[in-house]
């Protein structure tokens, strides 16, 4: 958490509450970061099982996946099974009292349901709703489902990742949800701003395969420029040069030579190559991207006659940017990673205690909330029913009829 001299101030969300109908990674990812930022999030979960992720595993903590744990913190749970018409009831009267809700399911899959946009403004007009779909509900796609490993490989990304003589690689992690997770809260904060502003809620209609699109960068931008389709480069920069993975003598080191002065100090000073420096084929990035092959010959060979701590010493007292290759192990129990703190030991109800990943927003005087373990499947059914008005008798008959499900212990 940011150091400041200034008393905290509640967390940017504190008092406001999400419903989250959402599952798997891209909706809990949204719902996560509005709980860090203070928000009350509500966890509506079928009482048969829950999250499809509490069960993608191993491993597991005390029989909650790793999987759900990443993405389900600072959370309540209700089990409520909505396909009858009690849940829905359950579910309109906690929707008058919601600032936000977030759903993924298929476009128009909630309609059946009452529980649509249309139907739910008429409950609450402040309402922001958010849908998370593979390709928007404006889409000849819409009712196509949205996997973030088609999604990589529809949206062009695939197409840039792994080695330039093999086969198209995926990135390690979900990232085509993760993006969406994140542009999904970025909406959900703006729709609320507007709604204080003038007291009207919206829909947001969020796709994966926008996101992935957008998030193309670059990489888009210069195929809009150029007409051309990027190559791959493996490890390498389409157009910045040394931007690489190299083996030294002991081990593999990142470069990643950000502009002329850079090259010069590279091949002068660490390599001992002023001749380097001086060929009019490296002299500029655009040239030495010309001449991509040649240089990087140059640079292998010497790279690997030296250990890796000779390089990265060098070019950090340099200002080059470098880097060692971190296994995930290495990089989370990292100093740095330390003294964020990135990593949070929090109780957990079955598991004791648990690791997680904390959030990397760091406020000066609205901090985030304390991480709170995700929820137990149904763990706050009861707490959350009461604070809607149902007494203990009307909470045991929607258990008995099987609208609530039994909290997990």
């Amino acid at each position: 958490m940011t150091k400041s001299a200034e008393t905290p101030r509640p967390a940017p969300l504190a008092g406001r509450r999400v419903l989250d109908l959402s599952r798997v990674l891209a909706g809990p990812w949204c719902t996560m970061i509005l709980g860090d930022l203070g928000a009350e999030v509500v966890k509506v979960e079928n009482p048969r099982g829950g999250d499809d992720t509490r069960g993608w595993g191993p491993p597991f903590a005390a029989g909650e996946a790793a999987y759900y744990l990443c993405a389900n913190r600072n959370k309540k749970s209700l089990a409520l099974d909505f396909s009858e018409p009690e849940g829905q009831a359950i579910l309109r009267s906690l929707a008058a009292d919601a600032d936000i809700l977030v759903e993924n399911y298929k476009a128009g899959g909630l309609g059946k349901y009452g529980l649509d946009y249309a139907s739910l403004a008429k409950v609450n007009p402040r309402l922001v709703y958010c849908s998370v779909t593979g390709y928007g509900h404006a889409s000849p796609l819409a009712a196509r489902p949205g996997y973030d490993y088609v999604i990589q490989a529809e949206g062009g990304l695939m197409s840039v990742t792994g080695p330039a003589d093999g086969a198209p690689h995926k990135v390690g992690v979900a990232v085509a949800d993760l993006f969406t997770g994140m542009a999904a809260a970025q909406a959900c904060l703006a729709g609320l701003i507007a709604a204080d502003r003038d007291g009207r809620g919206q829909h947001i209609d969020m796709a994966l395969y926008d996101s992935q699109l957008a998030m193309l960068a670059n990489v888009g931008s210069a195929y809009l420029v150029s007409g051309k389709e990027p190559a791959r480069y493996g490890n390498g920069h389409a157009t910045v040069l040394p931007y690489d993975l190299f083996d030294a003598a002991d081990g593999q080191i990142v470069v990643a030579v950000g502009n002329d002065r850079q090259f010069r100090v590279f091949a002068e000073v660490l390599m001992k190559r002023p001749d380097l420096a001086a060929d009019a084929r490296f002299a500029t990035n655009a040239v030495r991207v010309e001449n991509r092959d040649a240089l990087l010959s140059e640079l292998r060979r010497e790279i690997a006659g030296r250990p890796a701590d000779y390089w990265i010493a060098g070019m950090r007292e340099n200002g080059i940017p470098c880097g060692e290759v971190r296994s995930v192990g290495e990089a989370l129990t990292a100093p740095e990673t330390e003294a964020r703190d990135m990593v949070r030991r929090v109780p957990h109800p079955a598991a004791g205690e648990i690791s997680l990943v904390g959030s990397p927003l760091k406020f000066g005087a609205t901090p985030v909330v304390e991480p709170r373990a995700p929820p137990l499947l149904g763990q706050h059914s009861d707490e959350i029913l009461a604070g809607a008005g149902y007494n203990d008798n009307a909470i045991a008959a929607l258990r008995a009829d099987g609208i609530v499900g039994a909290a997990r212990s």
